[in-house]
């Protein structure tokens, strides 16, 4: 029997307020709208941005609402108007859209406001779900615009490649696309999540010589050498500033920091820890819970401080050409992979990722 064009029941999970577990509900999925598709999720990964708005947004018109955002999965139906995709694509969401026309996509990376994204498709016994940025992974069906949906290599393993939704994209390319680190440098990644081990891919990548990592779990710091980090440091064995440690290790400071943490005095200590004169800091890390703040010399001084969203790419021209990347073995993903389960274990999940015990969990 065929699905299209109908209204699709499924399970999802539903955040109904915040700070407080996730439910498994049936939902209803409607069919897309003009240029919208919806796509049968097959596999999804678990990011600290969904925890993020699980435990620190509190506003209630935030609520309720399907989370999820790093995914893939398969084409089920087309709305009007949508050319590029059919049914049977293989497919990853987008939680960044790229419209390939305004400002932003014609010159940097494609930054499309909320006001882009379509109308919530999702309900559950009547009640109107938010759509998390537009895609709402965490259910067996979910819509999206058109521009917000890359279509993938038929080869690729959705298991693997969905990770590419979010995470990996948004660390490798903050080190490749953002700091533009060059060969034979000194870099700093402070945070060794997904995110984190991601940029520690691209400082590799890049050609950095020296590749020092800061986390106050050691248990991670040999996963962190599988990616080409070289050195390890655990705030937590020194009793001085670190950005004074890394300085000392460093003859005077790194050619370029990553802050993948999302913390306000990471930020500072990651910027603090750059070389003066070129040094560069990137913010990589989501919050927007604090003010971050630095005295003004740290920057007259010559340093360099920036951030990125999603590691700069363009989403629909970049995600592709990462799958294919990761095809022909020139990126790592397998090993970002800590944990599979499966979605009645997600707050089992959400609390591995609260521990600290997990990279990523899909």
């Amino acid at each position: 029997m065929t699905t299209a064009g109908n209204v699709i029941k499924c399970k999802a999970v539903v955040a109904w307020e915040p700070q407080q577990p996730v439910v498994i509900e049936e939902i209803e999925v409607a069919p897309p709208q003009a240029n919208e598709v919806r796509i049968k999720i097959v596999s999804t990964a678990l990011c600290h941005s969904d925890l993020y708005c699980l435990l620190k947004v509190v506003e209630k018109e935030f609520f309720p609402v399907v989370l999820g955002h790093e995914a893939a999965g398969i084409v089920e139906s087309v709305g009007p108007g949508v050319t590029e995709f059919q049914p049977g694509d293989k497919v990853i969401p987008l939680y960044l859209p790229q419209c390939g026309e305004c400002r932003f996509c014609k010159i940097q990376s494609c930054f499309i406001l909320t006001s882009h994204r379509h109308h919530s498709r999702l309900t559950c016994n009547g009640q109107k779900l938010r759509q998390f940025m537009g895609i709402s992974t965490f259910s067996e069906y979910t819509v999206a615009h058109q521009m917000a949906v890359a279509k993938i290599d038929p080869d690729a393993p959705l298991d693997k490649v969905c990770l590419l939704g979010c995470g990996v994209c948004t660390g490798y390319g903050a080190a490749v696309n953002t700091a533009k680190v060059e060969p034979g440098s000194t870099c700093a990644v402070f945070g060794l999540g997904a995110v984190g081990l991601a940029a520690v891919m691209g400082c590799e990548a890049a050609g950095a010589k020296r590749i020092i990592v800061v986390d106050i779990n050691p248990d991670k710091f040999e996963k962190a050498r599988e990616f080409g980090a070289t050195d390890f440091v655990n705030p937590k064995d020194h009793n001085k500033p670190i950005s004074q440690v890394l300085m000392e290790m460093t003859g005077g400071g790194v050619d370029y920091s990553l802050e993948c943490v999302g913390d306000v005095e990471c930020m500072r200590s990651a910027l603090e820890s750059c070389v003066k004169g070129w040094g560069v800091s990137v913010i990589v890390g989501l919050t927007d819970m604090q003010d971050v703040t630095t005295r003004p010399l740290q920057l007259t001084s010559g340093r360099t401080w920036t951030g990125c969203l999603f590691g700069g790419f363009k989403s629909k021209d970049a995600v592709p050409k990462m799958v294919k990347d990761y095809l022909e073995k020139k990126l790592k993903l397998d090993e970002f992979i800590s944990h599979t389960m499966t979605m009645d274990e997600i707050n089992d999940a959400i609390d591995l990722m609260k521990q600290g015990k997990c990279f990523s969990t899909k």
